[in-house]
């Protein structure tokens, strides 16, 4: 029965959007504010309806109910609970039904935090809202039913995929969502925007924070991915550029340019086409991201085996959404007239430096992603586009972007002295080239980008802490009138610098990782002992054991520096049942440092087992700077002024319909 509840919500669910596609629609047109708040009421309703649905396919999985297809197809009665519940988005159906969840939040939480909002506005957005949700709902009914019934009843499930049974990705793919589907607000406020025909500061100020909330969650979602391959997957790296994770990373930069192109517009009423341009195509890359995952067209851990139909239909309402919303861009853009003109050497003119190089990253990444499945579409020839094309192209273009975001901080609006400017950053510069010369040192006849991965994040960390000391005065008037400039600073201003310094942290820990990494490959056999930098490392042999749902061989190993014991490691390799799978679990010690890391391969004929072991220095940065980066965004959120909205000016119009005076 509980099944047959979550289709009936379900399909009321998918009735409710349609009627909130078109009354607010109308409400907005005719400004009959009634049907507009009919409109939000729905928006709350389908809410209710697509989280019932969802809860009733959470305690089928609970409850083992085999009799649901898809619990027999990604569940079983041994699996823990934490992997019964992270297997109902684990998988196709689960997802998009989880996707469509958070789709109607976000749709709940503009009809309910909208009150400084005009309403026709809040109309329109909630419409296009639902008309997004109408399409995914009509997937998941028709093409995609979770709850569909398997008869007769299995008396045991297939299983969720091992190397998904893992914390990590039990939180990852909620946060991607949370970023995917939240970059939806900015695209129907962008869209709406278009059919009023007008976007000015306040626009701006009401996108801002919704596309600051997707960014933040797609940050931690993305974080949460990779620390997920670097320590599951067993091969030693974070980051392979696997098209799926390009999935995600395109909405991010794309988001990160709108971030920065609102800023223009809120501040001096320009961009004003280009920003919703962004933020249109953030929202398009999250659809594409989505297209490449479900389509069944790539093969990928991260990807969902898909039918053909599912494909076809998700592409089709790709190509409608994308394909109208440009249409009406092209159409309406033209009549959005921005001022403020400003100097080449301007806060403005650095922001759009910014928002170039972010898409010309994008497109490389897009171009890489793209190019092997349209070669194997035409031809038939397969190809794969590795680490090595996005360091040769992705670099080069985010090296200028990282220097403009060191300075741009401290540039004026409108118009600046750059000499001026530069005449602040004498530390910066002094610090920077010092670090740039002892890396150099150290690096003589080794890996030159090093060199300069260590002058950009120390570029760029010193620049955000000297913006910071600029701003509160500190050293030119008195300790206390700092701290009172601190109180008052405003948070978005203090968040914007510890995202900053984030994406500094992070360039730190990718090159000292990837530049000083320590890798021994070999075979050992018990009592053999392996140098790894300043670490020896004794196998000494294996044992088996039983896990709750898995068989797994433990390698051991003590690990001394010098004639001290500091750790025994004891990586695994594990054998799952339902369904059969063996999988790799890396053995990592974290250290202030740097990461000690193990893998414990195939046992040989010659009873030896084949390992890799690791020393990842500064690895902990990476991790670091990401979740700087993200609470960083998350203090800008809290800004008095997201909460309150753009002034604007007071206005009485008479409700005819409910007879109130707005």
């Amino acid at each position: 029965m509980t099944a047959e509840i979550g289709q009936f919500c379900m399909i009321l669910a998918l009735i409710v959007a349609a009627t909130q596609i078109i009354i607010p629609q109308i409400g907005a047109s005719k400004k009959d504010y009634g049907l507009i708040l009919f409109g939000k009421y729905a928006a709350i309703i389908q809410l209710f309806l697509i989280l019932a649905a969802f809860l009733c396919l959470m305690y089928l999985y609970i409850t083992s109910d085999f009799s649901v297809l898809n619990v027999w197809q990604n569940s079983h009665s041994e699996k823990p609970l934490l992997y019964k519940i992270s297997g109902v988005w684990g998988n196709h159906e689960g997802s998009l039904l989880l996707w469509v969840l958070i789709l109607a939040l976000f749709g709940a939480a503009v009809a309910g935090f909208a009150k400084n909002l005009p309403p026709t506005l809040v109309g329109r957005v909630i419409s296009i809202q639902a008309a997004i949700g109408f399409g995914f709902l009509i997937l998941l009914i028709f093409l995609s039913n979770p709850f569909a019934r398997i008869s007769p009843t299995p008396i045991n499930g297939n299983g969720l995929n091992p190397l998904l049974q893992d914390p990590g990705l039990a939180f990852h793919p909620p946060f991607l969502y949370l970023g995917y589907v939240g970059f939806s607000v900015a695209f129907s406020f962008a869209i709406a925007a278009l059919i009023e025909g007008k976007v000015d500061a306040a626009w701006a100020r009401w996108v801002r924070p919704w596309t600051l909330a997707a960014w933040c969650f797609l940050t931690i979602g993305i974080s949460l991915g990779s620390w997920w391959a670097y320590y599951e997957l067993g091969w030693g790296g974070w980051w392979f550029w696997d098209p799926v994770e390009n999935a995600s990373f395109m909405p991010w930069l794309i988001g990160t340019a709108l971030l920065h192109s609102a800023i223009v517009v809120e501040k001096r009423d320009t961009l004003k086409s280009w920003t919703v341009l962004l933020a249109i195509l953030a929202f398009s890359f999250s659809l594409l991201g989505t297209f490449i995952v479900r389509s069944g067209i790539l093969n990928s851990v991260h990807s969902f085996a898909s039918d053909p139909g599912r494909g076809v239909f998700i592409l089709g309402f790709l190509i409608l959404t994308i394909g109208g919303s440009l249409s009406l861009y092209t159409w309406r853009a033209p009549k959005l007239k921005g001022g403020g003109l400003f100097a080449p050497i301007s806060r403005e003119a650095s922001l759009v430096i910014n928002n170039l190089l972010l898409m010309s990253a994008t497109a490389t990444v897009l171009l890489g992603t793209l190019y092997p499945l349209i070669l194997d579409a035409i031809s038939g020839e397969k190809v794969s586009v590795g680490p090595p094309y996005y360091i040769g192209t992705f670099i080069p273009i985010m090296t200028p972007l990282v220097v403009v975001m060191g300075i741009a901080p401290m540039i004026s609006w409108k118009r600046s002295d750059l000499p001026g400017v530069l005449s602040r950053f004498k530390a910066c510069i002094l610090i920077t080239i010092a670090a740039g010369m002892i890396t150099l040192f150290f690096t003589y006849k080794g890996p030159i980008l090093a060199v300069l991965g260590i002058i950009l994040s120390v570029w760029l960390i010193s620049g955000s802490i000297a913006d910071f000391v600029e701003r509160i005065k500190l050293f030119k008037v008195s300790y206390r009138d700092s701290l009172m400039r601190i109180i008052n600073y405003p948070r978005s201003a203090i968040g914007g610098t510890i995202a900053h310094a984030g994406v500094g942290i992070l360039i730190f820990g990718i090159t000292i990782s990837s530049a000083f990494e320590i890798e021994k490959i070999q075979s050992v056999k018990n009592g053999d002992r392996v140098q790894v930098g300043d670490y020896i490392f004794e196998f000494k042999g294996t044992e088996i054991f039983k896990g709750p749902n898995y068989d797994a061989i433990r390698g051991n190993f003590d690990v001394y520096k010098g004639k001290n014991l500091i750790i025994k490691m004891q990586p695994e390799n594990r054998k799952f049942i339902n369904p059969e799978m063996i999988t790799t679990e890396a053995a990592i010690y974290p250290k202030n440092l740097g990461d000690l890391y193990a893998v414990l391969g195939e046992e040989n004929s010659n009873n030896t087992f084949s390992t890799r072991l690791y020393y990842k220095p500064m690895i902990n940065c990476l991790w670091i700077g990401c979740l700087l980066m993200a609470l960083g965004g998350f203090v800008s959120l809290s800004d008095r002024k997201y909460r309150i909205g753009a002034p604007r000016k007071k206005h009485t119009v008479k409700n005819k319909t409910l007879g109130i005076t707005n």
